[in-house]
């Protein structure tokens, strides 16, 4: 089966687990622990890449129990955003990796949405970029300034920065409160600097990360601007987060798609 994209942890159960598949890509998604452990972190991407699988890394979420946020009035999260990064982008680049980022995940400590606080929103990120544009690729979430719910954001920032951006589908289609249409727009102006996808589902009320197919999205749509990039499939998981079979079933999903596509 083709289109094997995973999402895991550093953990070694979680890993087997996804190997089985003989997956094309795993993206491995850190927490803020994991960072104390670089040489695990580097000995994951190479034995990944020895079985001839591209490897992704996930920015850790939060700091403190706290989501992390470019542009957080709190001096310990400001500093810890920087130096991870600075830490993610050295791995990336000595390892041939790239590194998932998010500039901020809910309500900003001020949840105004403005040009101007875009605009402070661009600097923030130019000056992140200097670490190492190459390796670094840019996911929106579901509110706050880095929304495409934001009016500003794609002609205030990812086109002034010619921005390598990751669109989370299901992120899109929440931030416009299930609208289709919308998120095609999206697809549409981000195209051109989108480089990689993360596909779940979603009834777009709020971050219910469904497999493909249970949701509201239109994949047959949203396959049309992924096709040839790169991707994976990022659905929740019960439990323990080992057993990724919702993430291989979307795969079959997307797999089906693609026949009933070629046979219209």
């Amino acid at each position: 089966m083709n289109n094997i994209r995973l999402k895991s942890s550093l953990d070694r159960a979680s890993l087997d687990n996804r190997l089985q598949y003989d997956p094309e890509i795993i993206e491995l998604y850190l927490r803020t622990d994991d960072l104390q452990q670089e040489s695990l972190i580097r000995e994951r991407i190479r034995e990944l890449k020895q079985r001839g699988i591209r490897v992704y890394l996930h920015h850790p979420s939060r700091y403190n129990g706290k989501y992390l946020d470019i542009m957080s009035t709190e001096p310990d999260m400001y500093q810890f955003y920087r130096e991870s990064t600075q830490q993610l982008v050295r791995i990336c680049q000595e390892e041939g990796s790239k590194c998932v980022i998010h500039a901020n995940y809910l309500r900003s400590d001020n949840p105004e949405i403005s040009r101007e606080r875009t605009i402070a929103l661009r600097q923030q990120i130019n000056e992140i970029l200097t670490y190492g544009r190459d390796v670094l690729l840019w996911e929106d979430s579901t509110e706050g300034l880095f929304c495409y719910a934001n009016p500003y954001l794609i002609d205030e920032v990812i086109i002034p920065l010619k921005l390598p951006v990751n669109v989370d589908v299901s992120h899109t289609f929440i931030s416009f409160r299930g609208d289709n249409d919308r998120l095609r727009e999206v697809l549409e102006r981000t195209a051109p600097y989108a480089v990689y996808y993360h596909l779940v589902d979603s009834m777009g009320q709020f971050h219910d990360s469904l497999p493909l197919g249970q949701g509201g999205i239109d994949w047959k749509m949203v396959k049309s601007f992924v096709q040839g990039k790169e991707y994976i499939f990022e659905i929740n998981l019960e439990g323990g987060h080992i057993d990724c079979t919702p993430m291989v079933e979307s795969a079959r999903f997307f797999d089906r798609l693609s026949m009933e596509q070629a046979s219209l």
